[in-house]
C-alpha cells in the first residue's frame, strides 16, 4: 500500500514533535510517496529554522540526513491538473501537488496541516487517521 506523505509529517518526525510516534506507526509497513517537490519543500523548512534560529546550521545538516535516510519516492505530477486543483480549492502549488500526487495514485494522504486536510477531503482524497 503507498501513502502521500507531506512536509508537515516528514518535519514532525524529524523534530521529535509529539505526533512522532503516532506519524511512524501509520507509516509502517507502506510504502511513501511524495511530489518531487518535496525536497524544496524541506529545505524551505528549514531555512524557516534557520531564520528563526531555533536550529543551527549543524543541526540542519543532521536534519537533512535523517531526511535522506527516509525511504520516499518521488512523484512527477502533471503541472496542468495540479494548477486545476489550485484553482477549483484556491490553494497553492504545493499543496495541489500533494492532492494531485493522492489523486494519479489512488492513495490517502498524510499530513498534520489543517488546512491541507480539509481542502483535500472536499476535493475526494482520503487522509490517513492517526
Amino acid at each position: 500500500m503507498e501513502i502521500v506523505i507531506d512536509t508537515s509529517a516528514i518535519i514532525a518526525v524529524i523534530t521529535n514533535a509529539p505526533e512522532k510516534a503516532e506519524l511512524i506507526a501509520a507509516t509502517n509497513k507502506v510504502d511513501l510517496i511524495a511530489p518531487a517537490s518535496i525536497h524544496y519543500e524541506i529545505g524551505n523548512a528549514f531555512s524557516a529554522m534557520l531564520k528563526r534560529q531555533r536550529i543551527d546550521l549543524k543541526q540542519a545538516a543532521e536534519a537533512l540526513a535523517i531526511y535522506r535516510s527516509i525511504p520516499i519516492r518521488l512523484i512527477d505530477v502533471e503541472l496542468d491538473e495540479s494548477l486545476k486543483i489550485a484553482s477549483r480549492l484556491n490553494v497553492y502549488a504545493n499543496d495541489a501537488y500533494l492532492i494531485r500526487c493522492a489523486e494519479k495514485y489512488h492513495c490517502a494522504l498524510l499530513t498534520l496541516d489543517r488546512s491541507l486536510r480539509t481542502q483535500a477531503i472536499a476535493y475526494g482524497i482520503s487522509i490517513v487517521e492517526m
